[in-house]
This record gives C-alpha cells, sequence and structure tokens, in this order.
C-alpha cells in the first residue's frame, strides 16, 4: 500500500527533547550545504570529507575509505551492551536542479534529488547527539554514512569490508525521508517495505530486407513486439493475486527506416517483486518466453539479466521497536502509517541480509510550502522540519534497543 500526500499535517514537535531542537538550526545548515556539492555514487569525495571535519571536531571515532568514499562513526557508551548501527546514504543523482532557492546544487547536472542530503545530516546530528550523551545508552553504535545507493550499490561492498565486525552488529536500523507522506508521519512495517529490483537487456537478431518483402526476412520489430506483450502474462498468470510484482520495459529500439524492415531489435526492462520466492519464477518465465518466441520466428536473441537489489524485509521485532519509538514521537492525526510499501528498491536490503533490523519512511512532503515534488525530480526537496524528528526517533531507537537488550 502506497500513501500519497493530500494535505499537510499539524507537527507537534513538544515530543522531540530540548537538545535536539537546539541542533535543528544546525541540521539544517549541515543539509544546505551538502545539497549545494551533490556527488554521485563512489565520487563523494567532498561529502566524505565533510563528515569527517564533524566527526573529528567532535572527537568521535571513525573509520575513512570504506568502498572508497564509506565512512563509519563508532560511539562507545560508558557501560558495555549490544551494538546497534545506523545507516544514511550520502550519494545524488545525474540530475539537473530546476529549484530556485539559496541552497541550489553548484555541480552541473547533479542533485540530491532523493533526500540523501537529509539521510546525512540527520545522521550526524545523531552522532554529534549520542557522543554527548553516553550515559543514556549502554552499548556501542556504528553510524555507516554508505556511498552509491542510487548505483552501482555501496552497501554490499562495505559488508565486504567488514562494515558490520569489530565489533558484530547486532540490530541495524535506518530511514528514508518520503514525499509520499505528509510530514509528522512515520510509515514503518514488518516483512518486505521495498522490492527487489532486476534488470534485462534483451537483443533479438532476425534478417532484415524490404519492406514490401517481409516473407524473405525475420522481423525483428515482430518478435519484440510479441516478447513485449507476452512479458506481460507473467505476473497477470504466473504471479499469485495477493502478491505483488511489476515487469516494465522501458526502452525498445529498432529500425532504421520506413521501409527497410529491421534485422535488430534491442530492448531492456525492470523487474520488482517484494517476495524472495519469485525470483526463481520470474527469472524462469522471462527466458522461456523470449526462447519460445524467438524459437517460433525464426530468430536468435540475446538475453543479459541481473539484480540489483535483494528485496528490502524488516524484522519484526525491530520493526516493532521502531513503531513504537515513532508512535511517541510524531503526533498526528495519521502519525504512524501502517503497512507501507513501495516498488521502488533499496541497497540497504543487503544490511538486513545480513542483521536484523528496519528500515523506515520519514514523511517530509508539505503541500502548503510547495514541497510535494516526487523522488528524483529536478524539483525535489521536503520540509527541513522532518530532520529533528529523524533525530529524535534514531535516539529513542538507541536508547530502548541497548536498554531491552543489555539489562
Amino acid at each position: 500500500m502506497v500513501f500519497t500526500v493530500k494535505e499537510s499535517q499539524s507537527v507537534d514537535l513538544n515530543q522531540i527533547r530540548a537538545e535536539i531542537r537546539k541542533l535543528q538550526s544546525s541540521i539544517v545548515e549541515w543539509r544546505r550545504i551538502l545539497h549545494q556539492k551533490p556527488e554521485l555514487g563512489f565520487q563523494e569525495q567532498i561529502t566524505a570529507e565533510f563528515i569527517q571535519q564533524k566527526l573529528t571536531s567532535w572527537s568521535i571515532p571513525h573509520q575513512t575509505g570504506i568502498a572508497k568514499t564509506g565512512v563509519v562513526a563508532t560511539i562507545t557508551s560508558n557501560f558495555p551492551g549490544k551494538v546497534m548501527a545506523i545507516r544514511a546514504d550520502i550519494d545524488a543523482l545525474p540530475v539537473q536542479e530546476a529549484n530556485e532557492v539559496p541552497y541550489k546544487s553548484q555541480h552541473d547536472g547533479k542533485m540530491h534529488a532523493c533526500g540523501h542530503d537529509g539521510h546525512t545530516a540527520i545522521a550526524l546530528a545523531t552522532a554529534y547527539y549520542l557522543s554527548q550523551h553516553k550515559d543514556n545508552f549502554s552499548g556501542t553504535v556504528k553510524i555507516i554514512f554508505q556511498p552509491a545507493e542510487e548505483g552501482p550499490g555501496g552497501a554490499k561492498p562495505m559488508i565486504e569490508e567488514g562494515v558490520l565486525n569489530n565489533p558484530d552488529v547486532d540490530a541495524i536500523i535506518g530511514l528514508h525521508l518520503w514525499n509520499n507522506l505528509p510530514l509528522g508521519t512515520v510509515g514503518v512495517r514488518s516483512g518486505a517495505l521495498m522490492a527487489a529490483v532486476e534488470c534485462f537487456r534483451l537483443s533479438i537478431l532476425g534478417k532484415g530486407g524490404h519492406g514490401a518483402m517481409p516473407d524473405q526476412t525475420v522481423d525483428s520489430i515482430i518478435v519484440a513486439s510479441q516478447i513485449v506483450n507476452a512479458l506481460q502474462t507473467i505476473v497477470s498468470r504466473n504471479v499469485k493475486p495477493l502478491d505483488s510484482a511489476v515487469v516494465t520495459i522501458g526502452e525498445l529500439h529498432a529500425g532504421t527506416a520506413l521501409n527497410v524492415i529491421a534485422d535488430t531489435a534491442r530492448m531492456s526492462g525492470t523487474i520488482r517483486y517484494f517476495s524472495p520466492e519469485l525470483k526463481t519464477l520470474i527469472r524462469e518465465r522471462l527466458a522461456a518466453i523470449v526462447a519460445g518466441i524467438c524459437q517460433m520466428h525464426g530468430a536468435k536473441y540475446e538475453l543479459n539479466h541481473w539484480q540489483l537489489y535483494p528485496p528490502t524485509i524488516n524484522d519484526r521485532a525491530i520493526a516493532e521497536l521502531v513503531s513504537s519509538v515513532a508512535a511517541e514521537v510524531v503526533e498526528t492525526p495519521l502519525g504512524v502509517v501502517p503497512e507501507c510499501q513501495t516498488m521502488g528498491g533499496e541497497d540497504m536490503s543487503f544490511f538486513l541480509q545480513q542483521v536484523p533490523g528496519c528500515y523506515f519512511f520519514l514523511g517530509s512532503a508539505n503541500p502548503e510550502k510547495g514541497l510535494a515534488y516526487p523522488h528524483h525530480h529536478p524539483r525535489f526537496d521536503f520540509d527541513e522540519t522532518a530532520l529533528g524528528m529523524g533525530v529524535e526517533i534514531f535516539v529513542r531507537c538507541v536508547e530502548k534497543f541497548l536498554k531491552l537488550h543489555n539489562n
């Protein structure tokens, strides 16, 4: 179920502790500095340096250069205990910003059009607050500043380089500022929150010829058209009606002239699903449909199919923890929005495959201020009131989890 913004919410900030409210102006400042200097995946040198400077100034131990540009801060309390991690992505998108704001992107063709600048600022403020209040929790908190979420994916290489070890992480949480939900709401659920992302490229190799003599050809456009239509039956006739899946063809290219039958057609697309069990089914049906239609027409083909990210699946216990904390922080007519899902994908999924955790949406849209454009849009922006709310939720999750598991 996906909720979209209809109206802004009346937000009560009284549940955010005074020390975090005092940080709000700094969090906004950090976010706007980062917004002006967007960098693509594995190129986040300026962003990483900014994070390092802040952590160093606060005397927070940290490691750098993990998966090229990743940074990990470690905050150890005055009491021994479990380890919780917080993950924030730091990369931007290849989008030309259309907003006319004082903090507009200064890097041509690049923009924080998905809120990662806000995620980074929230994580920095959380690190600062926890470092100043080590008596409020027992154990250790790792703050993971991850590169390249938008692609090709920085979570997996960070894991491979040991980011979840020394000390070993017992649970992990992360958030996404979400303009599909209004300010003052949190979307959280156990189980699948976001979908698997798979991609494929297909070349149909036919036999070209004159448009007036189709009997001498193998028309790659005819073959490609039938494949496009047939692929839609995977979801409608092979996936259970109560499951969710999507097969989308995003590109189709063929032909050079109106009276020439094209010998080659190329297409590419994406596949999305929540249930891991659908991975094999959809792959097998895709391959069978392509092979069958090509054989029927006497065409050859080249199919390349790969998974980008697995489904983002939340642990039930950690999702309940986040939900209980969110209910204490957000007090609006909607408040906590259960069963919130999207077919978008996230490489937070790789972390959740390794340790129990929860990824959740923090409502950030405010239509009354013109802050409701969708993610990846050149005019995307969000209500910065959400930044302090994100810090409060992170801090309370740390305190509550470590208290529950260290007694």
